[in-house]
């Protein structure tokens, strides 16, 4: 009933106009009071249970959440790219056009060695695998279950000799410095509560002249005399970060002075907010089914928590507060 009532809500109004608010750091704070219908369903349902420390938290969301996701929509643990053919491919034909689609934008030729930071279950790994002959690919992630179903799809797919998957923390990455020629992050930024420490490290395991690619959620660019999101959004964003275990959101502009204090040259952007934007309802349509319902109560109070807010993703989406962007760059030959 609260997965029927968070879609039927899914855009309701504020209750105010937005209004500029100071600016802040850090974490999330504790949540404000509700400022629309949605809020109001949502805030009795997430608040609850004890907050663990956010890698413990993030950990846990995969470890419980993995499975579910798998068993709905197969080994890519991503938004799907849809462009104008919304209604006419299906979400895992979405899901790896989204690589291939970031692949072809930043302009990947070739690759030797990738490291995907936040691999998930491997899916993006192997599908570059397939992509680049005679590549390799190490893949890292909080959640040892992700880890250890990642190496087993990879064995199954018959590509075990060429990638291997491990936890370790994307914020010290267990690899020598210049170890890859592609860098690769699709949809782990977001869970980085320094993102100083993540784009230091994405710079320090590449080679020189290779390729460092972030796909991740921000929020919107503040306009010139901003000095911060609206109250109203920033209640939103703090929703997510409970259910998700998200550290503070950051902007795009961001993720531009980050490069180019880590040496990053010929830096690139790019917004699909639009691109991604039927991604969400179709997870919400999916957890309505018979089975989506009976694998979240199976998989536990961290997963349903993140089912509860997709709506809030979607929302926030819509409203041009989430942005779905992409960022990349060359690491500087020295």
């Amino acid at each position: 009933q609260a997965l029927v009532a968070c879609h039927a809500s899914l855009y309701a109004p504020s209750a105010r106009p937005f209004a500029p608010s100071v600016r802040r750091v850090g974490r999330c704070k504790p949540l404000r009071p509700a400022a629309g219908l949605l809020e109001t369903v949502l805030k009795p349902i997430t608040s609850g249970g004890k907050a663990l420390p956010l890698k413990d938290g993030i950990a846990k969301l995969y470890d419980e959440s993995s499975g579910l996701w798998e068993s709905m929509w197969g080994e890519h643990l991503h938004h799907g790219y849809y462009g104008a053919e919304e209604g006419t491919k299906s979400n895992a034909q979405a899901q790896i056009d989204m690589v291939d689609n970031v692949l072809d934008w930043a302009g990947v030729q070739s690759v030797k060695k990738v490291v995907d930071v936040g691999c998930g279950l491997g899916g993006s790994s192997r599908h570059i695998l397939d992509r680049y002959p005679g590549s390799e690919a190490r893949g890292i992630t909080l959640s040892p279950v992700q880890a250890d179903r990642a190496n087993v799809m990879t064995r199954e797919a018959g590509l075990g000799d060429r990638a291997a998957f491990q936890v370790a923390d994307a914020l010290s990455q267990p690899f020598p410095d210049g170890s890859f020629d592609l860098v690769w992050s699709l949809e782990s930024g977001e869970h980085m509560p320094e993102k100083e420490t993540f784009v230091r490290e994405l710079a320090r395991v590449a080679l020189p002249g290779g390729r460092i690619i972030i796909v991740t959620w921000c929020h919107r660019n503040l306009a010139p005399g901003e000095t911060a999101l609206t109250p109203e959004e920033q209640t939103l964003l703090d929703r997510l970060c409970e259910a998700y275990y998200l550290p503070a959101w950051c902007s795009l502009a961001d993720y531009e002075r980050l490069f180019a204090a880590h040496g990053i040259r010929d830096v690139k952007t790019a917004d699909w907010s639009v691109e991604v934007q039927p991604f969400w309802g179709q997870v919400i349509k999916s957890a309505l089914t018979t089975q989506g319902v009976a694998g979240l109560l199976k998989a536990g109070w961290t997963t349903i928590k993140g089912a509860l807010v997709m709506p809030l993703m979607a929302r926030g989406l819509s409203m041009g507060l989430i942005k779905f962007v992409l960022i990349t760059g060359v690491k500087a030959e020295t």
